[in-house]
C-alpha cells in the first residue's frame, strides 16, 4: 500500500513526507498541508482503554507521522508528555453536573495548547535532521493569547530554532500577557501589534507568502515555519485527546465500547474541533460535533446558514482566544467536503480573500453533517460559569464556560442524552478576573493576583506554578508595531541588514 503522504488543500504541493510539511508549516500556495486520507485506528478500543496517554499518543501519531522511525516519534513523545504535566493523566476526565470535561491544561502554560505544543519542537527538530535542514527555523506565529505562550514555552533555547510572536495588544488576559512578556530564552521574541488577533494573523501569512523576502532569508541562514494550528505536527497530537479521553470513559465503565459520544469544543481557529473529526473519521464511535462559538459567531452563521462571512464587527470578548472571524482551519473541512477538489477549494478561499465571504454547496453542506454550531453571549457563558459552579462546586474558564453553556442548550432543545466530552482549554486561573466576576459579581477594584488568591480560597485548587511564576518576573518583550510593519519588525529581530 503507498505510503500516507500530505499535499495542499490548494493544489500547489503534492507527496511531502509528514517532516517536510511539519517543517514547512504552511504551503507555498497559501494552502494547509492535509493528509492524502484519514488512517484509521489499528487497536481495539478494549486495548487503549488500558495505555497510558503516552502509549495512546504513538498509536495514533504514527498513523500520521509515516516517515519518523518508532525510536523517533516514542523520543518526541516521551520528552513532550513528561513531569511538565502536573498530573500522570496528562488529559484527566472530570465529571461536573452530567458531563465529562477534558481538562487540557495541566501542562506548564495552563491551555490546551500545551498539549500539543509540548511536542512540536521536537517533531521539528527532528524533522530538521531527517531533511539536512542546515538554516536556522524561524518560528513565526500570531496568537490569540495561549499558542504565543505556549510555543516559547516549547521552543525556548531549543537550538538551531527562533521564535517570533505576534499579538493584539489589549486583546488577551492580563494573565496571558505577562507570561508572553516574562518568557525567558534567548531566541524569543514577542511583539504586540495595533490590531486584534485576524490582523496578525493575516499579516503572519502575509510574510510566509512573500517569496521576496522568503529569499532574502535564505541569504541569511533562515527559513519560516509555524506553530500554529495550521501546522499539522500541532493537529496530529490534538487528535490523540479525544482517543484517549474515549478510552477513558471506557476504562471507568461510563460508556460501552462501540457506544457513541459527542463532543463540545470552544471554537476560534477550527483546530481543536478539526482534530474530533480526524478522530471520528479515524474510527471512534463519535455522533455530533458541537462548535461552541462566544460573541464573534462565525462559525455558528456558517454552520446554520452555509456562508461564511467575516464581514461582521470584532467584539472583544471574556473569551480570547476564540474572538477570531478567519477561522483557517476551516479550510481544511471545506477541502474535505468538496471531494478534496484544491481548485474549488482554492476559489473559496480567494473569494474569502477578495470579497469577505463565501457560500458552500447544499452538498458540501451535507459532508458537514457531523457539525453543530452554537454560541453563548458575554452574559451566557458568565451565567453558566456560576451555576456550575453552585451545581458541581467545579469552576472552568470562559472557553470552557462558552462550550459548557452551548452543550446546555444543545441537550435542552434536542433532548439528546449521548454522553458528551466537554473540551476543558484551560485553567480557570489564566482568566480568574473573569470567572469570579462571574460566580460572585463585582470584585472592588483588587488586582490580578488578590483574586488568583481568592480564586485558591474558593475551589481548593492550588495556583498553578505557570501563575506564580510571573507574579513577580520581570518583563522582559517591550516591542510593539503597527499591522502593516511585522516584516519590517520580523527583520529587526533577526538582525537582517536594510
Amino acid at each position: 500500500m503507498e505510503k500516507l503522504s500530505y499535499q495542499s488543500t490548494r493544489g500547489g504541493e503534492s507527496g511531502l513526507t509528514a517532516s517536510r510539511a511539519i517543517l514547512n508549516g504552511l504551503a507555498e500556495d497559501g494552502g494547509l498541508y492535509m493528509p492524502s486520507w484519514i488512517p484509521k485506528l489499528e487497536v481495539p478500543m478494549e486495548k487503549l482503554a488500558g495505555m497510558s496517554y503516552q502509549e495512546t499518543a504513538y498509536e495514533v501519531m504514527r498513523l500520521f507521522l509515516t516517515d519518523y522511525t518508532e525510536e523517533e516519534l516514542k523520543y518526541c513523545i516521551n520528552s513532550a508528555y513528561d513531569s511538565k504535566f502536573d498530573t500522570e493523566e496528562i488529559a484527566p476526565l472530570r465529571e461536573a453536573d452530567g458531563a465529562y470535561y477534558l481538562e487540557l491544561f495541566h501542562g506548564s502554560t495552563i491551555a490546551f495548547k500545551d498539549m500539543a505544543l509540548s511536542i512540536l519542537p521536537y517533531l521539528m527538530t527532528t524533522a530538521a535532521k531527517k531533511n539536512h535542514v542546515e538554516n536556522e527555523i524561524v518560528i513565526l506565529t500570531a496568537t490569540s493569547g495561549d499558542t504565543g505562550k505556549a510555543a516559547m514555552a516549547g521552543f525556548a533555547d531549543v537550538p538551531g530554532t527562533r521564535i517570533i510572536v505576534f499579538y493584539p495588544k489589549g486583546g488577551v488576559s492580563k494573565v496571558q500577557e505577562l507570561q508572553m512578556v516574562t518568557q525567558k530564552g534567548d531566541n524569543t521574541a514577542v511583539v504586540a501589534i495595533h490590531g486584534n488577533f485576524d490582523d496578525a494573523q493575516t499579516g503572519v501569512k502575509k510574510i510566509f507568502g512573500d517569496q521576496a523576502f522568503g529569499k532574502r532569508l535564505a541569504e541569511h541562514g533562515f527559513q519560516l515555519s509555524s506553530a500554529n494550528s495550521i501546522n499539522v505536527g500541532r493537529l496530529v497530537p490534538q487528535v490523540v485527546y479525544y482517543v484517549y479521553a474515549y478510552a477513558s470513559l471506557l476504562r471507568q465503565g461510563k460508556i460501552r465500547s462501540g457506544e457513541k459520544i459527542n463532543i463540545t469544543v470552544p471554537t476560534g481557529n477550527f483546530g481543536n474541533i478539526l482534530a474530533a473529526y480526524f478522530a471520528k473519521q479515524m474510527g471512534l464511535p463519535v455522533g455530533k460535533l458541537i462548535c461552541a462559538s462566544n460573541d464573534n459567531k462565525v462559525l455558528y452563521d456558517f454552520f446554520r446558514t452555509g456562508t461564511y462571512d467575516k464581514k461582521r464587527e470584532f467584539i472583544l470578548t471574556s473569551s480570547p482566544s476564540m474572538d477570531i472571524l478567519i477561522s483557517s482551519n476551516l479550510e481544511r473541512l471545506i477541502y474535505v467536503s468538496t471531494g478534496c477538489d484544491a481548485g474549488a477549494n482554492a476559489g473559496l478561499m480567494e473569494m474569502l480573500g477578495r470579497d469577505g465571504a463565501y457560500t458552500v454547496t447544499k452538498e458540501m453542506q451535507e459532508k458537514m453533517g457531523d457539525f453543530i454550531g452554537g454560541y453563548a453571549t458575554e452574559a451566557e457563558n458568565a451565567a453558566e460559569i456560576k451555576r456550575l459552579f453552585d451545581a458541581a462546586g467545579y469552576m472552568v474558564d470562559t472557553h470552557t464556560g462558552v462550550a459548557s453553556c452551548v452543550y446546555q442548550k444543545y441537550a435542552s432543545e434536542t433532548g439528546d442524552t449521548t454522553p458528551t466530552v466537554i473540551a476543558s482549554t484551560a485553567s480557570p486561573y489564566k482568566f480568574s478576573h473573569s470567572v469570579m466576576e462571574a460566580v460572585y459579581g463585582d470584585l472592588g477594584g483588587k488586582d490580578e493576583f488578590e483574586i488568583i488568591d481568592e480564586l485558591c480560597k474558593v475551589t481548593g485548587v492550588a495556583v498553578p506554578r505557570a501563575v506564580e511564576e510571573i507574579r513577580n518576573a520581570t518583563v522582559r518583550h517591550k516591542r510593539e508595531c503597527d499591522a502593516e510593519a511585522m516584516e519590517g519588525m520580523v527583520a529587526k529581530i533577526l538582525g537582517l541588514a536594510e
